[in-house]
């Protein structure tokens, strides 16, 4: 079999691109964290810089040619774009606790209904008004709508978990309640997105074809939890090979569910939630699985922030206006939501903002739902544009808001603690 390959020329462009955005990701990153924001943020603004906002606007001949050196650049470059997004979401999915018990059940409910369903409902009703501004040129307006929806609701586990590890705020119940609100939103939200993809590659124009991909989205995070539950690795390998064997066993869930018109963001999520009950209690294993996880925050995922950033342009493909009037109607919503919900329970009123300001964090998650929907040319590149500065400038705000509530007051964050005892006590 032969192999066609690379001309000498191009590798060296390939390698060159790669390295300027691993650069400015990890210098905007590093930038970002000592201004206590939160690092995917920078390593996005890294990308912008490079890209047609700024370098690329006042020096585009270089800056096109070393990224469209040659005609398949772009291509080249949107593998390593791919993997970066198969390996956020699979350490998404390694990362992926549901902490819900008797005693955080009341208030994890109720912030969800108040995070998820109010955002949904007033957005079916408003989603037509953004329509013809942002949908792309598919021109699914259901697929359009429920991305649109998907967006309002949407809140970032990785970005609140990082958040929550700078302010030494990790294992607060504060910090478990937001968090397990975040895995069983984004959960749902997952398989809306899959749906919406499904409209898009029509299999799923039929309504029938739609509930399809919602019961087996649906029954692969079921079957997968259970799974996980009784699952252990009994056999003895090295944890190298175990290390090679988890990233084939991985390429082989994206590849396999996609035949059953499964996205490969899920897929990876999916092997990943699994991944982790595997080596369960095998010290060997699990770190194995952190350095796969540690390359892929070094190398894959800033490499897809980067490439997320170069892809825009505020120039030409940015209204600030329509920009203004999605942020304050998504963050007013999502705000509103668990402000509302969360007068259901007896938690102090900062409690319930800081609450309603943090289920706002888009992160990671709001990226995919981005990339993704722009991929398929849900969205147009607008929308694009706007959902990932939404994204940014939403995951800043609950960072900063943390950060000056623990300053106030650190003790806020174990209020529900106190309530919780007193319920049970009472």
């Amino acid at each position: 079999m032969h192999l066609p390959i690379l001309a000498e020329r191009e590798l060296m462009s390939v390698l060159l691109s790669l390295s300027l955005l691993l650069l400015f990701a990890f210098s905007f990153g590093k930038l970002f964290q000592l201004l206590h924001a939160p690092k995917v943020v920078g390593q996005i603004t890294g990308g912008i810089i490079l890209g047609g906002t700024c370098l690329g606007l006042l020096f585009p001949d270089i800056i096109f040619g070393v990224f469209q050196s040659f005609a398949e650049e772009g291509k080249t470059l949107n593998i390593f774009y791919q993997l970066g997004l198969i390996f956020l979401m699979f350490a998404s999915g390694l990362n992926t606790k549901i902490d819900m018990n008797h005693d955080n059940a009341k208030i994890v409910g109720i912030l969800f209904i108040g995070a998820t369903i109010l955002p949904f409902v007033v957005g079916f009703f408003i989603y037509p008004l953004f329509m013809e501004d942002f949908i792309g040129e598919l021109n699914s307006a259901n697929a359009f709508m429920l991305i649109f929806l998907i967006s309002l609701a949407v809140t970032s586990i990785p970005v609140i978990s990082q958040i929550f590890f700078d302010l030494k705020l990790m294992g607060t119940n504060f910090a478990n309640t937001v968090l397990t609100v975040a895995t069983i939103q984004d959960l749902f939200l997952w398989i809306f997105l899959n749906v919406a993809i499904s409209m898009a590659t029509g299999h799923g124009k039929e309504l029938s074809g739609m509930l399809v991909t919602i019961v087996v989205t649906i029954a692969l995070f079921i079957i997968a939890h259970q799974a996980s539950k009784l699952t252990k690795v009994h056999a003895t390998m090295s944890s190298a090979s175990f290390c090679t064997l988890i990233i084939a066993f991985l390429f082989l869930m994206v590849t396999s569910l996609s035949y059953f018109h499964i996205n490969l963001m899920y897929s990876a999520f999916i092997t990943g939630y699994i991944v982790k009950f595997l080596a369960k209690n095998k010290i060997d294993y699990l770190e194995e699985i952190k350095a796969v996880s540690d390359v892929s925050f070094s190398f894959f995922i800033p490499i897809y922030f980067a490439l997320i950033g170069i892809q825009l342009n505020l120039v030409h493909d940015f209204s600030f206006e329509r920009f203004l009037v999605y942020f304050m109607v998504a963050f007013g919503l999502e705000f509103i939501g668990c402000y509302l919900a969360l007068q259901f329970t007896n938690l102090k009123t900062r409690a319930v903002l800081n609450f309603s300001i943090v289920m706002n964090a888009r992160g990671g998650p709001g990226i995919v739902l981005a990339t993704v929907a722009y991929y398929y040319k849900i969205i147009n590149v607008e929308f694009f544009t706007i959902l990932i500065l939404t994204t940014m400038l939403s995951s800043a705000v609950a960072g900063y808001w943390l950060e000056f509530q623990k300053k106030v007051d650190v003790s806020i964050f174990t209020e529900q603690e106190k309530l919780e005892q007193k319920e049970v006590a009472a």
